[in-house]
């Protein structure tokens, strides 16, 4: 279903999250079924999508947490959650149907620094090179295939954007806007996260090729905010289909952008509307990489 709330104390709405403030210091983060592709919220909503972001974004904070801290501090349809969180009345009148979808996370100040790391050639990088034979505005080898692995994962920052598209970001401009020492933050941790989850997906049948991460300061030390590594975010491919050279199998939203680019949409508002069987295989994609990497079923 697309939820869309009706609480109160909303701070943010976004494409994909609402988030909600729970006092001071706490944020209720609800993870919707709404999807976007190019920046820009579709029409449709696709089924069980909410709940897998969710799911899986605490799977891997907790996963990651030897790496670096985070804001996750609890799912919200965990047992006495309220009470846990001092029975703040948004808690103790959240519907079932939005609590499966949202989480308790510590506030903190986020940095408007969208921290890419890709480990593959793929998408917009894919059509960089092919125009210019760049990527973020790195000179690369020639003769790459799409789908081809870098010899190492490469550290890509764009601007955060509340509207429109996120625009690459040099490493000047983003000392210029976090300082130096954060800047090399960024970077290191971004590039740890992925790794560690390159080989844990891996196992598992998953090539991770890239991902985005947020980060925010709290008490002037950096942490992972927002999502982690879910299929909105990351592109998940088969690793049993994997080959260089073509457009991957995959369990993400690619096959949404597939299915958009082939009606030759001009990526503007507003977005066209999914088939029904696009909604449907688009659901069962994140459900199957929800399971191929917890090894659980929802």
């Amino acid at each position: 279903m697309l939820i869309e709330t009706n609480l109160p104390n909303i701070l943010h709405r976004g494409k994909v999250r609402d988030t909600f403030a729970l006092g001071d210091d706490l944020l209720l983060m609800v993870a919707t079924d709404r999807i976007s592709a190019f920046d820009v919220v579709l029409p449709n909503a696709i089924p069980e999508k909410g709940r897998v972001l969710n799911r899986i974004s605490a799977f891997w904070f907790e996963k990651t947490a030897h790496l670096t801290p985070n804001h996750f501090l609890a799912l919200a349809d965990v047992p006495s959650v309220a009470s846990r969180f001092g029975n703040h009345p948004l808690l103790r009148r959240l519907p079932p149907e939005v609590a499966r979808q949202a989480m308790i996370v510590q506030r903190a100040r986020r940095l408007d620094v969208e921290c890419i790391v890709r480990g593959y050639i793929a998408g917009s990088a894919w059509g960089e090179y092919r125009r210019q034979g760049t990527v973020s505005g790195q000179k690369m080898p020639k003769g790459l295939l799409e789908g081809q692995a870098f010899p190492e994962p490469l550290f890509t920052p764009t601007t955060k954007a509340e509207s429109g598209h996120d625009q690459n970001m040099t490493h000047q401009q983003v000392v210029d806007l976090v300082g130096q020492g954060v800047a090399r933050q960024l970077e290191e941790t971004s590039k740890a996260v992925y790794q560690f989850a390159h080989e844990y997906a891996r196992q598992r049948g998953i090539v991770l090729a890239d991902t985005k991460m947020e980060f925010g300061l709290l008490d002037g030390q950096l942490i992972l905010i927002d999502e982690l590594l879910t299929p909105d975010s990351s592109r998940f491919w088969d690793a049993a289909g994997y080959e260089p050279g073509k457009s991957q199998p995959n369990y993400d939203k690619q096959f949404v952008r597939d299915y958009l680019l082939g009606l030759g949409w001009n990526q503007q508002p507003p977005a066209p509307a999914l088939p029904e069987d696009v909604v449907a295989r688009t659901s069962q994609r994140y459900l199957e990489a929800y399971q191929k990497l917890t090894g659980e079923r929802l």
